[in-house]
């Protein structure tokens, strides 16, 4: 096993709050409004945040960054993968993976959000990383708020779903963040940056795009949204549990929140979503997506996941970002060849 994944084990909390300990000591924290003293006296924890879940702007929240920690650095024959941690809330360090390709300058940048409950798996597989980095763009993997390893320090009984209006505008909130992080590194091409977001993933990508111009190509697969009717018949909630998310309560904390309100935003960005029609998700939500999409967009539909995999076998699912975030005369992304909508 690599040196990256012993560190991606549990073992790496206690690395990471150890460093974070001698990285502190001695610093006055009276003047850091983010930072308070530990009551067991055992060192320094991160405090509570101000963070507006109502908002898809940082400028209503304030959250501020840690530096980041390398957890390992792993060199291949095509890439180099980086697992970093960082943290702008108490309780919620997020394992960053930055995966550039190797013999290029500054690539273009691609954050890669799958839906829940992905974990960060995928980004320690070195032929996932060999796909990703293929077309030349560099990857960044990560996973949303009440997801994987970011659920150590929650109560079994909160979960995505549960907490979903809460998942949603903190992990926009965290694209923002890391996007100040990768900005501050000086190896990447920050004029050309994409997101690939699956699911839920795909959501938070729609708003994150909305709030954040650095955004400027988007690769959605089966994208939620239309919030009401894909918690009416979504098979992500169980059914006993169903009802309580439909309460009006519930449904306006969602309503700023909602991706079919800032698709047609999204007009001047380059943009696919692709759906494969066998996954179950509820028709009238895929409906209202689709209908919310701008034309300028690509929009695909497959009937079986099969049919998804004989057309993005072998890295081909990221061939298209890839050729999006390539430069073009104006030095901007742009538009790979249409697909017509079926």
């Amino acid at each position: 096993m690599t040196r990256i994944r012993r560190l991606a084990s549990r073992g790496f909390a206690f690395v990471y709050f150890l460093l974070l300990s001698l990285h502190l000591a001695g610093q006055d924290t009276s003047s850091r409004p983010e930072l308070a003293a530990d009551p067991s006296g055992k060192g320094v924890v991160l405090a509570r945040t101000a963070e507006s879940f109502s908002s898809l702007s940082l400028k209503d929240s304030d959250l501020h960054a840690e530096p980041p920690l390398l957890g390992g650095k792993a060199e291949a024959k095509t890439f180099v993968r980086e697992l970093l941690r960082v943290q702008w809330r108490a309780n919620d360090p997020i394992d960053l993976y930055v995966i550039r390709p190797r013999n290029v300058q500054k690539p273009p940048v691609v954050l890669f959000l799958y839906g829940f409950p992905s974990d960060t798996d995928r980004f320690k597989d070195d032929r996932y990383c060999e796909r990703v980095t293929r077309g030349g763009a560099a990857a960044v993997g990560f996973v949303s708020a009440f997801t994987g390893h970011r659920t150590e320090h929650l109560s079994p009984k909160h979960w995505f779903v549960s907490e979903l209006p809460e998942a949603v505008a903190a992990t926009v909130h965290d694209v923002q963040m890391i996007l100040n992080y990768l900005d501050s590194r000086g190896d990447l091409d920050m004029r050309r940056v994409g997101m690939f977001g699956q699911g839920s993933g795909g959501a938070i990508a729609i708003l994150a795009a909305a709030a954040d111009s650095r955004l400027k190509v988007l690769d959605l697969l089966d994208p939620w949204g239309d919030w009401p009717d894909w918690l009416s018949g979504t098979p992500e909630v169980p059914n006993e549990q169903r009802s309580a998310y439909l309460q009006p309560d519930f449904l306006k904390r969602l309503r700023p929140l909602e991706p079919t309100s800032y698709l047609p935003q999204l007009k001047f960005r380059s943009l696919r979503v692709q759906f494969v029609d066998e996954y179950g998700e509820p028709k009238e939500a895929v409906r209202a997506i689709e209908a919310a999409v701008p034309s300028t967009a690509i929009v695909r539909h497959y009937s079986t996941a099969l049919e998804l995999r004989n057309v993005t076998a072998d890295g081909g699912l990221f061939q298209w970002i890839s050729v999006a975030l390539k430069p073009r005369q104006d030095d901007g992304p742009r538009q790979p060849a249409a697909t017509k909508r079926p």
